[in-house]
């Protein structure tokens, strides 16, 4: 992406300019950037290619771009592209060339065509998680905290990226259960920081409080990261896992359950939670103060069929 640099060109002083810089990079969250810099690569890449410039593009490369795209990628993929190509040019000085009007035009009818709905990953819904969870054991240190994994990101309708992290230093142990502060994440960007209840569960095999101080004190971990890679010699590793690998043990406990694990992410965890409470009867604003939701058109997205067949006028009518 354009050399952020230029935006505050006007600071002489060199500590100041990369304190500058270093803000105005944070002002986007970490892989909200990574995704930034991969699209402008794939658009820089396009217009090398093609003996054209990207900055500054005109009209025509970006339609020729777009038009490209819309052979074969998704319509949430052409809108990130075009995001990133508005920042990188805003961000190097220029005007954002992705307002016009026939550029408008062209990504409408391009949703008309292809459509908006999104590939949704299938929810882990209760029963899926307790299958999950019978594929575990009690005594292998990797079983014991994906256990904790599983529970907490479903308790807590955590992202992947928030599980992966959570702290030491961000949790509280009571007689009510766990309380997590979450430092950062999407719905707060300023770090203002969120709290999450996680209660006692009423069965200790999946009681999420219990599991988590069982993973802590067979790891011996007691600051830093929570969830860590385990080596082939069951060393706990001292950094946090990332958030792909999240995603990748949510994969290997579904195929371990039976279920199809293509279907499953990281975010399976989170949405399978705010299905199941919908589906269990819990109120909207619960659910919502639970997943850190801003908006509730985006929270009703997650319920993924729970109230499909729940007062169902077909049902209703003699058939």
């Amino acid at each position: 992406m354009a050399n952020l640099v230029e935006v505050v060109n006007g600071i002489s002083s060199e500590v100041l300019l990369e304190k500058a810089k270093s803000y105005i990079e944070q002002s986007k969250a970490s892989n909200t950037v990574k995704s930034y810099k991969s699209d402008w690569t794939d658009f820089v890449t396009y217009c090398s290619t093609n003996n054209l410039k990207a900055l500054p593009a005109d009209e025509m490369t970006i339609i020729k771009y777009v038009t490209e795209l819309a052979e074969n990628k998704k319509v949430s993929t052409i809108n990130r592209r075009i995001s990133a190509i508005s920042q990188a040019h805003q961000a190097a000085g220029y005007n954002t060339p992705t307002q016009t009007f026939a550029i408008k035009a062209l990504l409408k009818g391009i949703k008309r065509e292809k459509g908006t709905m999104p590939d949704k990953k299938q929810a882990a819904i209760i029963d899926d998680v307790k299958l999950m969870l019978g594929t575990l054991g009690a005594d292998k240190l990797i079983d014991i905290r994906d256990r904790a994994l599983v529970l907490i990101g479903f308790a807590g309708a955590f992202r992947r990226s928030e599980l992966a992290s959570l702290t030491v230093e961000d949790t509280k142990f009571d007689r009510n259960g766990l309380t997590i502060t979450l430092r950062h994440s999407k719905t707060d960007q300023e770090g203002q920081g969120i709290k999450k209840g996680i209660p006692y569960g009423s069965n200790p095999d999946t009681c999420p409080v219990r599991a988590l101080l069982d993973w802590l004190n067979a790891s011996g971990i007691t600051q830093g990261a929570i969830f860590r890679s385990i080596n082939r010699h069951s060393q706990v590793q001292p950094n946090a896992m990332t958030d792909k690998a999240v995603a990748l043990i949510i994969k290997k406990l579904a195929e371990a359950a039976g279920l199809d694990a293509s279907q499953y992410s990281g975010h399976s965890l989170r949405s399978g939670f705010i299905t199941t409470a919908a589906d269990c009867g819990a109120d909207e604003r619960s659910i919502m103060k639970q997943s850190g939701h801003k908006s509730l058109v985006v929270m009703r997205g997650y319920i993924q069929d729970a109230t499909l067949f729940k007062h169902n006028a077909a049902s209703q009518v003699g058939l």
